[in-house]
């Protein structure tokens, strides 16, 4: 795997399996951008980082436990930019599979750091075997 597929690999895992499986809000809010926009079929767009830590909260107070598990991706360079990351992922209540959907992430490299700057979540589905 090249360098630019395992970085992104992280930053989703970061994102993914402490920031949001482990309710880490701190680290949320460090990995996505202040310019967030997160367009999503069932709500559609936001464009606040404070309503998307707010929603993470949310999310985190619930009796349910919310788990994702990224299911594939594929990632892609985007010039001196950043990178696409194309992808489909499950959700778990309490460790019991939910739904699934899909969604592409534009992350941009600042330094050696990466922030997630786009998000387009889409094709929400209940969960099939």
């Amino acid at each position: 795997m090249d360098l630019l597929k395992t970085e992104i690999i992280k930053m989703d895992s970061l994102l993914f399996d402490v920031a949001f499986n482990q309710c880490d809000a701190a680290l949320f809010k460090k990995i996505i951008s202040e310019d967030i926009e997160f367009y999503d079929d069932r709500s559609g767009l936001n464009r606040s980082q404070a309503n998307e830590i707010k929603s993470l909260i949310s999310k985190c107070e619930q009796p349910e436990k919310l788990t994702r598990k990224l299911n594939s991706c594929t990632i892609d360079k985007l010039g001196d930019f950043g990178a696409v990351q194309l992808g489909e992922h499950t959700f778990y209540v309490n460790d019991v599979p939910k739904g699934t959907g899909k969604f592409v992430h534009i992350w941009e490299r600042i330094g050696k750091d990466w922030k997630l700057k786009r998000i387009v979540s889409y094709e929400h589905r209940p969960y099939k075997n």
